[in-house]
This record gives C-alpha cells, sequence and structure tokens, in this order.
C-alpha cells in the first residue's frame, strides 16, 4: 500500500469530495471549479537562520500557503510547531479558505508557520527567529495581499515581534498582522473570539437538537481537550453560562473534574501555567485527587463517563473512532470542533450514523463552522485598522455572535438542501455537508467572477 504523501491535505480534500457529491452530480460545471480550487494559488518555502543565546547557528523550515484570494486578501495564521509541515500547511490552508468564505467577511484562505519550537526558548532566541523569519515573509505579505495571523505557537508575544521586523522592513505601520496588543491596533475579544465562537455557535444547535442541555444548566456536562487558547475561553465562557466543564488535556494526558467540574479560577490557574510552557501534570502535582485526576497520556473522550456536549479543541485528528463511540455511549449529544479537523474521517462517520438515526442521535460541527469566530476577529481587527479605529468590546462581541449565528443559519439551510435528508424526519441536516456546499459555492463562484474557471 502506498501511503499518501500529504495525509492530513488528502483527508481534507477527502472530506470535502463527498460533501459535494450531490451538488457537483446536480451542477457539473462547478466539477471543474473543484478541480481548480484544490490547488493553492502560491506556496513559499523558505530557511530560516536565527542565533540562540549560546551564539550557535539554528535553522528551520519556513512556509506561507497563499491558497486562495478569490475572496479577499490570503487570511491565515502562522503555526510553530515541530510537527509542521507542507501537508499539515496545505490542509489548514484549503479548510481556512472555505471557513472564511463562511464568516461573511472579505478574507481569502491561507496559512503559514516553521517547524521551530517556542517551547523552552527564551524571549531573545523567539525575537531572533521571528526577526529572521520576518526578513523572508514580509517579501510576501501585506494588508492588501495576505494578513497573517497567530496560531499554535504564536501568542500575542511572537505576533509582536513579527510586527516590529515588519515595520522596520517596510517602513510603514499597517494592519497586516492580526492579534495585534491592544493598544497598538490590535482588538477586543479576538483572543477569547475562537473560544467563545464555538460556544455561540453551540448554542444554536443546542436550541434546535436538545433544548434540555442548555449551557445555562450545570448538569449540562462539557468535555473539553485542549488547554492553550481555545480550550481555556471555551472553557470560561461555558462556566460564565452556567454549564459544567469536566475535562481539559494537553499532549501529555488529560485533566478530569471528579466533582463539580472545573472553575474559572482553576481554569486561570492553568492558563498562566501554560503561558510560561508548563503542563497539565504539573497542575495535577498540586491540585487535590478529590477534585481532580490526571490521566498520563491519554485524551479525555473514553475517561468522562457521562458527557452532553464534547469539544475538542487542541489539534488535528484528536477524536479516533473507538473515541467517538465512547462518546456515544456517554450520551453525548453534540460534537462542535474547536480544532481545525479535529475528528478523524472515521470518528466523522460514527458521528454521522448517529445523526441519521434521528432521535437522540450525536449532531457534529466541523471546524471549519464552529471555530470560525477567530477568523471572523480577525477580520474585524482588519476593518478597525482599515478605519484607524478601536471598536469597544461589547462591539465586537456583538458582530461576533452575529457572524456565528449568520454561519450556524448557512450551514443549517445548505445541509438541509444537500444532505439527503426528509425534511419531514426528525433527522437534522448533517451541518459537515452544510459547511462544505456553502463555502465551496461563495469561493467557486467568485473565481468564475474573476475569470479563474469557465
Amino acid at each position: 500500500m502506498v501511503l499518501p504523501s500529504e495525509p492530513e491535505f488528502e483527508q481534507a480534500l477527502n472530506e470535502l469530495t463527498h460533501s459535494l457529491g450531490p451538488f457537483l452530480a446536480a451542477n457539473p460545471a462547478y466539477k471543474k471549479a473543484f478541480e481548480i480550487v484544490q490547488i493553492p494559488e502560491r506556496v513559499i518555502q523558505f530557511r530560516v537562520v536565527w542565533e540562540d543565546d549560546q551564539g550557535q547557528a539554528q535553522v528551520n523550515r519556513g512556509y506561507r500557503v497563499q491558497y486562495n484570494s478569490a475572496l479577499g486578501p490570503y487570511k491565515g495564521g502562522l503555526r510553530l510547531h515541530p510537527s509542521v509541515n507542507l501537508s499539515i500547511l496545505k490542509f489548514l490552508g484549503f479548510e481556512q479558505t472555505f471557513k472564511n468564505a463562511l464568516t461573511g467577511l472579505a478574507m481569502g484562505g491561507g496559512k503559514g508557520g516553521a517547524d521551530f519550537d517556542p517551547k523552552g526558548k527564551s524571549d531573545g532566541e523567539i525575537r531572533r527567529f521571528c526577526m529572521s523569519f520576518m526578513t523572508e515573509l514580509f517579501r510576501h505579505i501585506g494588508q492588501d495581499t495576505d494578513v497573517p495571523a497567530g496560531d499554535i505557537g504564536t501568542g500575542g508575544r511572537e505576533i509582536g515581534f513579527l510586527f516590529g521586523a515588519y515595520k522596520k522592513l517596510q517602513n510603514e505601520y499597517v494592519g497586516v498582522l492580526t492579534g495585534k496588543g491592544k493598544n497598538w491596533g490590535g482588538s477586543f475579544i479576538r483572543p477569547e473570539a475562537t473560544g467563545y465562537g464555538v460556544i455561540y455557535f453551540v448554542e444554536h444547535m443546542i436550541a434546535k437538537a436538545c433544548p434540555e442541555y442548555s449551557l445555562s444548566k450545570p448538569s449540562t456536562l462539557v468535555a473539553l481537550s485542549g488547554s492553550g487558547n481555545v480550550a481555556q475561553f471555551t472553557a470560561l465562557k461555558v462556566i460564565e453560562l452556567g454549564g459544567t466543564v469536566v475535562s481539559l488535556s494537553d499532549s501529555k494526558g488529560s485533566l478530569i473534574a471528579t466533582a463539580g467540574g472545573f472553575t474559572k479560577d482553576v481554569v486561570e490557574s492553568i492558563g498562566a501555567l501554560k503561558l510560561q510552557g508548563g503542563a497539565l501534570e504539573s497542575f495535577a502535582s498540586f491540585a487535590s485527587e478529590e477534585k481532580y485526576k490526571y490521566y498520563p497520556g491519554k485524551r479525555p473522550w473514553t475517561l468522562v463517563p457521562e458527557v452532553h456536549i464534547a469539544l475538542p479543541g487542541a489539534t488535528q485528528n484528536e477524536v479516533s473512532a473507538e473515541e467517538a463511540e465512547a462518546l456515544v455511549k456517554a450520551g453525548v449529544r453534540i460534537v462542535a470542533e474547536g480544532s481545525n479537523m479535529g475528528c478523524t474521517q472515521e470518528a466523522i462517520e460514527v458521528f454521522e450514523a448517529s445523526r441519521k438515526k434521528g432521535g437522540a442521535g450525536v449532531w457534529y460541527a466541523p471546524g471549519k463552522a464552529s471555530n470560525a469566530g477567530g477568523v471572523a476577529v480577525s477580520g474585524l481587527e482588519m476593518a478597525q485598522n482599515s478605519q484607524r479605529l478601536g471598536w469597544v468590546p461589547a462591539e465586537v462581541d456583538a458582530k461576533l455572535k452575529s457572524i456565528m449565528a449568520d454561519c450556524y443559519e448557512i450551514c443549517l439551510s445548505v445541509g438541509a438542501k444537500w444532505s439527503g435528508e426528509d425534511a419531514t424526519s426528525d433527522v437534522l441536516p448533517s451541518l459537515l455537508c452544510g459547511a462544505n456546499v456553502a463555502g465551496f459555492i461563495k469561493v467557486a463562484n467568485a473565481m468564475k467572477d474573476h475569470g479563474d474557471w469557465w
């Protein structure tokens, strides 16, 4: 058996291909658009040489995949992690193209980063890496060309260093990066946006599918994976609304609440720990085992005996088919991705099969829809930068809620049209199908208007 050379990208492509089947059968002219949209407009790869604290030269691989600009400037994060490779960035840029289309904002799709690991590095080393990285990247980006953002490993510190390097190289102060500091062009709600957006999307799903599991009820149990930015703010929003968070995790293991769920102060403590490069196992060493239990080397999905809402919020392919089956047995009703492609294809098949049974089945939302809140507020940051204005938190939050509501309605209506369910049955439309078809149609139509296919 020949293994695919770009497994993550091929997984994302296969998912879209499956979802588009009925639409393309009814609209064969769009097959040419589908053939063209698979190929990125531009792939940039470069070396990044930087100096460590011992004065030694170090080298990493840098990338920017400018996938599609049909709807606006390329928009997508910069990921700094040892796992970064071209397959992962192509999959992320491909997904980003359709995710950005679902926000309704004028943004194309892109993704970039490097196989550099910020963990264990000093501020000086990270600054020198960022300056070297931007020395090449600045040639290919701009406020009307390509506007990168943060991602895994790229937080406020890294965005600040990258922005400072760009400003020096180009001698201009423009909104070329998002996720900036609030006092120099950033937007309120941006750090919280992905996590908050997931919950705003999920609230609509709950209202339609299972209102008995409202997030205002402490009896509603929410399992989360991850403990970075997305998971932290997802958890804090659930706690604020009144639901119960029963799990968090990181690459080394899972922390399960055994009594009463996570509290706001505990989540904030974990956030502070993560900011310093710490792991959940160190938190577990001083947490009371009466309230929290740590499981090394395990993800949370098989560790929670009862759960109603599951929100993968760590990285790609973090829910397997076996774990999906465990969630179904635990009573899960809603699964929505805070991470990009958080579920394997096999796990999605488990959830979709459960949905098709109707009644108390599982309703699944893909990350390109449910986690679009982060890039939505990045788009709002771009708008504020263009106007040289800053909006108050309540205004940004209201716009985020509106965008996520519109995204949900688009996925629901298009899913109802193309996922093949009988409108008179109790089977809910496929949000996966809705997100993929709606995002594709919008991008394809713009490409046709531009003469990119005919």
